[in-house]
């Protein structure tokens, strides 16, 4: 599959790749494109899968209404899957820093910092 984080790839056959896959489609548009990634190639990959896979699922988290959002406000599309993936990732990281045994909501946090989000207060990150 040809990965073109400026278009949304195919719901299914995006599905029917299995991890690996799509984590490797991603990595490889990003170098065709020379587009950076940062220090640390896969997890950038990783980012953009997690969101695409949440796009192409119509998860019911608030992904693909931001990511629509975030586009209208004047991202291109690959810069709005970024913003949402370092939502995702931020959580991710503070979660793996709180204390052991402490609860935390993820969904709920995804939620609520996604409606925050802007493409305003994301260009001045």
């Amino acid at each position: 599959m040809h990965y073109d984080a400026s278009k949304a790839p195919d719901p299914q056959e995006w599905l029917e790749l299995d991890e690996s896959e799509r984590i490797d489609a991603v990595i490889a548009y990003h170098k065709c494109a020379k587009k950076p990634v940062g220090q640390d190639k896969t997890l950038h990959a990783i980012a953009h899968v997690i969101v695409e896979t949440q796009v192409a699922t119509g998860d019911a988290t608030v992904v693909l209404a931001t990511l629509d959002r975030l586009t209208r406000e004047g991202l291109d599309r690959h810069d709005a899957i970024h913003a949402i993936g370092s939502v995702l990732m931020g959580i991710v990281l503070d979660v793996l820093k709180s204390p052991e045994g402490k609860h935390v909501d993820i969904n709920a946090q995804y939620g609520r910092e996604l409606a925050e989000l802007t493409a305003a207060n994301w260009r001045s990150s």
